[in-house]
């Protein structure tokens, strides 16, 4: 299966921008941080959580982040600098004839680095009485839909809240389509509006919160249990379900949700609060309709660029993308209609960690092999080599221009001896099957720390292995004599390269 275009996949999302009435602001998620068993608010504290989700926002991410752990982000996949919330939805498969399960790109995933995201509307849905909408506060969290949900019961507004757009036709449903659908599927899920006042999470993780009570899901009055008003969240993601489309057998659509929901019912979304809270004020108090300038005067934006380059390493050594066996947390397919029940996975007792350093504070100068990111290999004892991190390259002016080989072996392992054999201290591995090596490295091409770049394509040599991507290249530095200590080129760089991240990062062509 061929994808399409960066440009071509990030106009098509644009284009699918159709605001709904009532619209604040749209939240646009060019990327994601990473696809991963991660929930802090159904699953705080644990690793693996229950099924995979893909996962857009603040690099503060983590299994039991805070709303100050959220503001510290070095970087965010989503368009607005000041919103480093994180936001998520379980990953779609395939269900294949023959029982293994492939996952579904998001429109704007490339195959070589670059990832889609999702887009979140912020809407003004005050109700019938007009209430004052209240910000998040800090450290609050929500869910919207159900995991374990099986079936759909159209006098609930929880169940509504969940839809599904079957793109380039005007068929939209609350379980998964029947059909197959020209431009893809998108996923929709209305989050709940109305809050109790008082708490920013709850020990079933939802009852803090809860949809109107009359009108509709989106617009009607809070009950007196949650009388204030919050703005309304709508996300929606799209898959490209239409890459499959010559493959579908029997009588019912073959696509899964990662928590095993062949319905579609089960579909959820959650938030975790990473605002600054005044800023988020001034865009629900002033960007109504009628006036489009608003946001541009509120917000601050990052570029598409920088968002491509936020990504964070996993921290379950886990597949969860391409073919697989079975789905992650040992979820089966499961079409109700009784409610779900999450089987125990022993296979998950192998991969449950102690909690460590959340991803965003991952430090590549100080890694050894239990903390360097999953496809990373660690050299420092075998070879004498240590890995700096993710830097950037440019097509016209490469960052190791001295030596330079390409095949269809290529592995960390190779590339580093290769770049040995020609007598130099900087071995960097991009797309897939180069190898570069110099004697330099320029500061503004150098890893930013915290932060896991478009490093993302495996090695061609050995698929497990990650060989930098397009306009990424993963490198490696010799030891020197006391060590593998970092040079001062990457240390220099990443406070440069935190700052400004846009200067060196732009859309090239290899």
């Amino acid at each position: 299966m061929l994808f399409k275009s960066t440009i071509t996949l990030s106009l098509a999302l644009l284009g699918s921008l159709i605001s709904p009435a009532g619209t604040t602001f749209v939240i646009q998620c060019y990327s994601r941080l990473v696809d991963e068993r991660v929930d802090p608010v159904v699953s705080p504290g644990i690793l693996p959580a229950s099924h995979v989700h893909a996962i857009a926002g603040g690099s503060g991410f983590s299994a039991n982040m805070t709303y100050a752990d959220a503001r510290a982000a070095k970087c965010g996949t989503c368009n607005v600098e000041e919103d480093l919330s994180n936001y998520w939805t379980p990953k779609l498969y395939y269900k294949a004839q023959n029982g293994s399960f492939i996952s579904v790109p998001i429109n704007g995933d490339d195959g070589y680095g670059n990832l889609g995201g999702m887009a979140i509307y912020y809407l003004q849905r005050p109700g019938p009485d007009n209430d004052p909408l209240v910000p998040f506060p800090e450290n609050f969290r929500m869910i919207g839909g159900d995991t374990n949900r099986r079936s759909f019961n159209s006098s609930s507004f929880a169940d509504r809240a969940v839809s599904f757009r079957c793109t380039g036709t005007d068929l939209q449903t609350n379980g998964f389509p029947n059909i197959n659908c020209p431009d893809g599927l998108r996923l929709q899920v209305t989050m709940p509006s109305c809050w109790d006042g008082v708490h920013v999470t709850a020990a079933d993780y939802k009852s803090h919160m809860s949809y109107p009570v009359d009108g509709d899901y989106d617009g009607g009055r809070c009950p007196a249990s949650h009388p204030h008003h919050m703005v309304t969240l709508f996300f929606e993601v799209t898959y490209r379900t239409d890459l499959f489309a010559n493959d579908w057998y029997g009588n019912s659509q073959p696509f899964v949700l990662a928590n095993g929901d062949t319905t579609g019912y089960g579909f959820h979304g959650d938030f975790v609060n990473g605002w600054d809270i005044p800023t988020l004020t001034k865009g629900i108090n002033n960007c109504l309709d009628g006036q489009p300038n608003c946001p541009a005067e509120t917000f601050t934006f990052y570029e598409q660029s920088d968002t491509q380059e936020c990504k964070l390493a996993p921290l379950i050594n886990e597949p969860v993308s391409g073919v697989l066996h079975a789905l992650p947390g040992c979820n089966a397919p499961s079409s109700g209609p009784a409610e779900y029940t999450p089987p125990a996975c022993p296979q998950d007792a192998a991969l449950t960690k102690s909690l460590q350093t959340p991803p965003s504070h991952f430090n590549p100068a100080a890694s050894t092999a239990a903390t360097l990111p999953i496809g990373i290999v660690d050299l420092s004892t075998s070879k004498g080599w240590t890995y700096l991190g993710c830097g950037t390259d440019d097509a016209g002016n490469r960052t190791l221009n001295a030596d330079w080989e390409g095949n269809n072996s290529m592995t960390i392992e190779t590339c580093v001896d290769f770049c040995t054999s020609k007598g130099h201290t900087y071995a960097g591995m991009e797309f897939g099957s180069q190898c570069y090596c110099d004697n330099r490295l320029s500061a503004d091409r150098a890893p930013v720390t915290g932060m896991l770049g478009d490093c993302i394509m495996p090695c061609a040599g050995n698929s497990s292995e990650k060989c930098g991507g397009n306009a990424a290249i993963t490198l490696y530095q010799k030891c020197g004599a006391h060590g593998c200590a970092p040079s001062s080129a990457s240390t220099t760089a990443s406070a440069h390269l935190q700052s400004k991240r846009s200067r060196v990062m732009r859309v090239l062509n290899i």
